[in-house]
């Protein structure tokens, strides 16, 4: 039984290696948009109708269930999918709600009301698009209050990870954390919204510095999707196999996948 796991690049990737570990015996559709990243500089109508459109490309592979490994996905789109798109035998999941969770320190289906948490002030590195949407405050908002966000765009780095410029992209994190900390000097917690970033988190960590507890995604992702699979086992689709899906150049895809994750990795076209 087939997951599908999609993201607007590569960055997904890091999401999928974690659910693949903690959930072997379950056969995952990844599928990069390579062709449009990065979403990170869309409008939300472009990121709804571009997200829109690969999920279905992964409901055709026989995936029920589709996480939306991309951040800007999921705070451009999602709502707005659950709401008034998809079909009641399927589902589309996000990336934002175990983080929160974790966050807040508070179980899935804790659905009492918003509660003081211990961390107050909390530094948020995201694409511009998923800033912009305050979708991360909005979904903070239902569980925890009395929690300062600063919210920091970090225009550039996606795109220097996906063309492989590690020196680029380290160079610009170190940037974007010295912007933030002129706003909010003492963060006690970063959250790192992109699922590309996660390639960059030591990078981060040592520019943030050792007092700054650093969230990132694909673990708690992984845990969560565990735990909703336990919980709803019919949502496994009827696919069977695992493969990788890209609209861009699949030769080229392959190699930056190869590259991040420094094994080998085969990308077929969309």
């Amino acid at each position: 039984m087939a997951v599908g796991v999609f993201d607007s690049g590569l960055g997904g990737l890091t999401v999928l290696e974690a659910v693949r570990k903690r959930l072997p015996d379950t056969a995952f559709v990844y599928l990069g948009d390579s062709a449009h990243a990065p979403y990170g500089v869309r409008d939300a109508d472009d990121v709804y109708d571009l997200t829109c459109k690969a999920v279905e490309r992964l409901w055709d592979a026989g995936c029920d269930l589709v996480i939306l490994a991309c951040n800007t996905a999921s705070a451009a789109a999602l709502r707005r999918m659950q709401e008034s798109w998809v079909p009641s035998d399927k589902r589309v999941l996000g990336v934002f709600v175990p983080l929160i969770e974790a966050l807040t320190e508070r179980q899935w289906g804790d659905n009492s009301p918003p509660r003081e948490v211990a961390v107050k002030h909390v530094a948020l590195f995201a694409t511009p698009a998923t800033v912009s949407s305050r979708a991360f405050q909005r979904e903070l908002a239902f569980r925890a209050i009395g929690v300062d966000v600063e919210a920091q765009p970090c225009g550039g780095v996606v795109d220097a990870i996906e063309d492989g410029d590690l020196i680029l992209a380290e160079a610009l994190v170190n940037s974007h954390v010295e912007a933030l900390k002129r706003r909010m000097p003492k963060p006690e917690a970063a959250i790192l919204g992109c699922t590309h970033y996660p390639l960059m988190e030591n990078e981060f960590r040592n520019a943030l510095g050792p007092q700054v507890k650093v969230f990132s995604q694909a673990d708690l992702v992984a845990e969560s999707l565990a735990d909703y699979l336990e919980r709803h086992p019919k949502m496994k689709g009827p696919g069977t196999e695992s493969y990788y899906l890209t609209t861009g150049d699949p030769k080229r895809v392959s190699d930056k996948a190869t590259q991040f994750l420094r094994r080998k990795i085969e990308f077929i076209a969309a």
